[in-house]
């Protein structure tokens, strides 16, 4: 492959916290730990909160109220997405989100190791 994936970094954030926020952002860190290695091997990392968060802050409670605005921006991420890469642990979300992927017929990869490095195109 000589065209980066996009790949969705998919793992809990809400998920076992009890809405302590010092640990919401550990597993911020956790899914964005993924990222590096992704770009390294050519590809092109996206984590939903990434997108999602901004969202969020933008809505007033009435916009909020029609839905999780994190588990539909993670739905609409993935119609652009390539792959998924699923992190350890429990999380309804990322569960979804590995339900779509393979709906989609994408490649879902449980580590780093499993994800092809793109092969860059002799000049």
């Amino acid at each position: 492959m000589t065209t980066p994936l996009l790949i969705l970094i998919a793992g809990p954030y809400r998920s076992g916290t009890g809405g302590d926020l010092d640990l919401i952002a550990r597993n911020l860190e956790r899914l964005e730990e993924a990222a590096a290695p992704i770009h390294r091997l050519g590809h092109v990392p996206m984590i939903g909160e990434w997108v999602a968060l901004p969202i969020l802050r933008g809505m007033d409670e009435t916009d909020a109220g029609d839905g999780d605005v994190m588990y539909e921006t993670a739905h609409r991420l993935l119609q652009h997405c390539d792959a998924v890469l699923r992190l350890p642990g429990d999380s309804a979300g990322a569960d979804k989100d590995v339900e779509i992927a393979l709906e989609r017929g994408l490649p879902v990869y449980r580590s780093i190791a499993e994800i092809p490095a793109r092969e860059i195109a002799a000049a």
